[in-house]
């Protein structure tokens, strides 16, 4: 049986916690997102979700307003949908697969958004998957194409391939308010193409130093090509996050020891702590495992997963109930204790 991504054991043995794919297309008879009128995007999601469901048994179709604002959230949580998808008020549709890992929104920015994420460094794993739903989605659909300038998009930077890699990455000594280094070098990557951003993507902060870093244009180059250059940008991020971590043993291991167990200690011992909190800690448990300087048992889930089931819509999705920040605060802790 398949599990989703985050369940995977590799996505704790490396910076690189995950690989995403998202194509960007449009149906070519239908105007684009803002242009469309409530018929035509009922229409426009009833056409694309039976192209998709036709193209085999790889989807069950979710009917968002059958869902809770505190459901909704989740799949925002767990990296399903985006904030826009969310806030959309159009009519809208949502496929995903069994194990989570591959979904389709439909009138998101643009009319489809194929998504495929799998566990750490497996990138030419997750186009490969996407391309497979786009090649069954476009034998029953036309998309919006020019010869010139190729899938044609409602934002000019994913006109061209529509293709958008991303890599989530765990940077904890790169993002410590002590290193100079990162603000150079997290300002440097746009001249490669590259963006860096918060955890949810484009409009999100960083939490517990997770940040999800993408190529920026697709118009002019090949998949493989905005592929092979976003992988080696992201070697070289983490060559960079690594050697800041060298640096710090040799220069200061007893202060880096104190943040790992300080950490370690917090987490199995609090009574009452906050989202942002807690992901801070557990990025320093993490880089405690990953370096070997914490030799804790590890919990049986893998720390993003963690890190996922402590916010707030998780928690209260756990409960049944509505909470309040006092309440979520209080049974976080009390997860954290009995997961470690």
């Amino acid at each position: 049986m398949k599990i989703p991504w985050y369940q995977e054991p590799i996505i704790d043995e490396s910076e690189i916690l995950s690989s995403r794919v998202r194509l960007a297309r449009n149906i070519k008879k239908y105007p684009f997102r803002r242009k469309l009128t409530t018929t035509d995007a009922a229409g426009m999601v009833a056409e694309a979700s039976e192209a998709v469901t036709m193209g085999g048994n790889f989807f069950r179709r979710l009917d968002l307003e059958n869902f809770s604002k505190t459901e909704q959230t989740v799949f925002l949580e767990k990296h399903i949908v985006s904030p826009e998808f969310l806030n959309g008020n159009l009519p809208k549709g949502l496929l995903i697969s069994d194990d989570q890992n591959v979904s389709v929104m439909l009138n998101e920015e643009d009319h489809v958004r194929i998504q495929s994420v799998k566990p750490g460094d497996n990138l030419a794993q997750a186009f490969e998957t996407a391309g497979h739903i786009d090649d069954l989605i476009e034998e029953r659909v036309e998309f919006a194409f020019d010869t010139e300038y190729g899938y044609l998009t409602a934002c000019p930077t994913n006109t061209g391939t529509g293709l958008r890699a991303s890599y989530m990455i765990h940077l904890p000594c790169l993002s410590r308010a002590d290193t100079n280094l990162s603000s150079h070098l997290f300002s440097n990557l746009a001249k490669f193409g590259v963006a860096i951003r918060g955890i949810y993507g484009e409009g999100t902060a960083p939490m517990g130093s997770i940040y999800q870093i993408s190529n920026q244009n697709t118009l002019g180059k090949s998949e493989l090509d905005i592929i092979a250059g976003l992988q080696s940008v992201t070697q070289n991020v983490i060559a960079q996050e690594r050697a800041e971590q060298e640096k710090i043993r040799k220069t200061n291991l007893r202060h880096l020891e104190d943040i790992v167990f300080r950490a370690y200690g917090i987490v199995t011992n609090c009574r009452l702590i906050s989202a942002g909190e807690a992901m801070n800690l557990l990025s320093d448990i993490r880089l405690g495992y990953i370096t070997g300087l914490l030799d804790a048992p590890k919990p049986q889930k893998q720390i993003y997963q963690i890190m996922m089931e402590i916010q707030p819509a998780h928690l209260q999705r756990t409960r049944g109930e509505d909470l309040d920040e006092m309440q979520r605060d209080i049974i976080r802790a009390d997860y954290l204790r009995e997961i470690f």
